[in-house]
């Protein structure tokens, strides 16, 4: 599976205008792929291109768009076994993980295919006073048009799914630019939508650098941008999109609240996977452990034991858990501050340990609130603990940060359960289990700096449709 060609995609074609982007395996830096890095010509055929299809893709009835979508489905299943090992070398990602998201791809275009056939609209009684007898109204839904997405590295598959799904859904063309590390799994998924029959131009996928993609971004072609990475970039692009409407997947420091009444070595067990799958490089990645004082040395103690029993190596093989980081700069960036921590007085409970972009599975206590560890975004397997007292003061730790997409709560109290769910500025509350948990057709996204919109099929589709009213005066 080394050093493999991919073509891009323009208007629905495949294309290489040249080979110029390599695509190093994580794991070990070699060589896996060489893809096309496009540039303005391209990019500006692609817009066009989306921009000409709109019509077309427009007219598709609901049951073809369905139709599409499960020929997706059939297609990605002939080849999810290549396409999890695709995924575990240009990402890193353990093989065991990279399974999980393939299947996770093909349940994200699955749902998105009843979807399909279930949008409607609303029968509205206008008969609210004299004025207005006789009149009636109905309204639906009508794909905006063309549409922009740019992805992130971690899940290159399924939060493509994300955007891409919805969009055949809905009936509107769109163009991609995926992470510029990862981008062979975009790439495979234009395979797949080149073969279902797609009006001519409704899509194009296209890597390139980051200043490359500005017109996608500016382009008032194209109505939507869906933005998925982080806040930094995603807040700029957005005062850089002009009129069309803005979607973003930002980042968080996520918290997880242990109360004194739950189970403690099944809160452990959850929050590991939480702080420490695909090493931590997850936006919902549990980042801030809070304990309640009671029981805080034994969760402690039991979170430390476990970390420790992580087996971190080689993301092909079946045992590991931790793998690489995505590149030796993301680990080396983690690491001083790790150190930084430790020397503004922080306790190092485990990990820490560097060795090119691979970083051991790192718990702290101790970290000042206004640390990178604890105020910004990790992005890798570190969580730092942390005490409370009581239950409200719990919740003021939890909000108090500038990110706010899920946190998890475990308690037996239903009523602190509620209060969470009502007092915590988060998207999201996951009770009884870690952050991180997410099935793909719920309501995903954030406040604060980590977001705009939501996704989950059912919501990315209607910020990808706008409402059209008809109102009907009888005679």
């Amino acid at each position: 599976m080394t050093n493999r060609q991919y073509p891009c995609f323009i208007g629905g074609k495949p294309e290489t205008p040249n080979l110029d982007l390599e695509v190093r395996d994580k794991a070990d830096g070699s060589l896996f792929a060489r893809v096309p890095l496009v540039g303005p010509e391209e990019i500006e055929r692609a817009i066009e291109a989306a921009h000409r299809a709109a019509p077309a893709m427009r007219a598709l009835r609901p049951y073809e768009r369905r139709d599409l979508l499960q020929a997706c489905v059939a297609k990605i299943e002939e080849r999810k076994d290549e396409w999890a090992k695709v995924l575990c070398a240009e990402v890193g990602k353990p093989i065991k993980d990279a399974r999980v998201e393939v299947q996770r791809l093909l349940e994200t275009f699955r749902y998105a295919a009843g979807e399909a056939i279930r949008m409607g609209g609303e029968l509205l009684n206008l008969e609210l006073g004299p004025r207005s007898r006789g009149y009636r109204g109905l309204t639906q839904r009508v794909p905006r048009g063309p549409l922009a997405f740019i992805t992130p590295f971690n899940f290159p598959f399924n939060l493509i799914a994300h955007k891409v799904a919805p969009a055949l859904a809905t009936g509107c063309p769109f163009v991609l630019k995926p992470a510029s590390l990862t981008p062979v799994s975009a790439l495979l998924i234009g395979q797949v939508l080149e073969e279902i029959a797609l009006p001519p131009g409704a899509f194009s996928i296209l890597p390139c650098r980051g200043a490359e993609a500005m017109p996608i971004v500016t382009d008032e072609r194209l109505k939507l941008l869906s933005f998925t990475g982080s806040a930094a970039v995603g807040w700029h692009l957005k005062k850089e999109a002009g009129k069309k409407v803005v979607h973003l997947e930002l980042g968080g420091n996520a918290a997880c609240i242990v109360c004194e009444d739950t189970d403690l070595d099944q809160a452990s067990d959850r929050i590991i996977v939480g702080a420490f799958y695909q090493s931590g490089q997850s936006c919902i990645s549990v980042q801030r452990i809070l304990v309640q004082e009671k029981v805080y040395t034994r969760l402690r103690d039991l979170l430390i034991t476990k970390a420790k029993a992580l087996v971190l190596g080689d993301p092909k093989q079946e045992e590991t858990f931790l793998g690489p980081l995505i590149t030796e700069d993301d680990a080396k960036r983690l690491e001083s501050w790790i150190q930084s921590a430790v020397k503004e007085g922080a306790q190092l409970l485990c990990g820490g340990h560097r060795s090119g972009s691979y970083l051991d599975a790192t718990l702290l206590d101790g970290v000042p609130k206004e640390h990178p560890l604890v105020a910004d975004e990790a992005f890798g397997p570190v969580a730092v603990l942390d005490s409370f007292g009581d239950f409200e003061e719990a919740l003021e730790k939890t909000n108090d940060s500038r990110f706010g997409l899920q946190a998890g709560l475990f308690t037996n109290n239903l009523q602190q359960g509620l209060k969470a769910f009502d007092t915590l500025e988060v998207g999201g509350v996951v009770l009884g289990d870690i952050p991180s948990w997410r099935v793909d057709h719920m309501p995903y996204g954030g406040v604060k700096d980590s977001g705009l919109g939501r996704e989950g099929l059912r919501y990315a589709m209607e910020e990808m449709t706008e409402m059209r009213l008809l109102v009907i005066r009888e005679s």
